[in-house]
């Protein structure tokens, strides 16, 4: 059973399934990755590509399951890495879940911080009225 960092956003769950799945967002959200290359804008089920890291490393990761609109999970170098997922709370708001495998539990303050990053983008988006 994975562990579960999760966050309440105010914002519909389409745009928060467009942040997590829009590559071209992941170094503005994603602690931990500083650039990605990948053919696809927008993931789907066997996308491949590759994430540089913070520590500068090009890793490569393909996207192994897919509930379109509610949950992907990822390999990254080719181990099971987290897990994504989008569930509607209220027309204007969604809980935003990140799945982490439990030998990777230190990975949850970068999980945090991209939650907090997520809900920080769709506000200002809002305030922008680009929602």
């Amino acid at each position: 059973m994975p562990l579960e960092i999760e966050k309440v956003i105010d914002a519909p769950a389409v745009v928060v399934w467009d942040q997590l799945t829009r590559v071209s967002q992941w170094p503005r959200w994603g602690p931990s990755v500083i650039e990605v290359e990948c053919a696809d804008e927008h993931i789907q089920l066997g996308t491949i590509g590759r994430v540089r890291t913070v520590f500068g490393l090009w890793l490569p990761f393909e996207v192994d399951a897919m509930e379109p609109g509610r949950s992907w999970h990822w390999r990254v170098a080719n181990v099971s890495a987290t897990g994504h997922r989008v569930e509607p709370v209220t027309p204007g708001s969604c809980r935003l879940v990140f799945e982490i495998p439990f030998w990777a539990a230190p990975y949850g303050w970068v999980c945090r911080r991209a939650a907090r990053r997520i809900a920080q983008i769709c506000a200002e988006s809002d305030a922008r009225g680009s929602i």
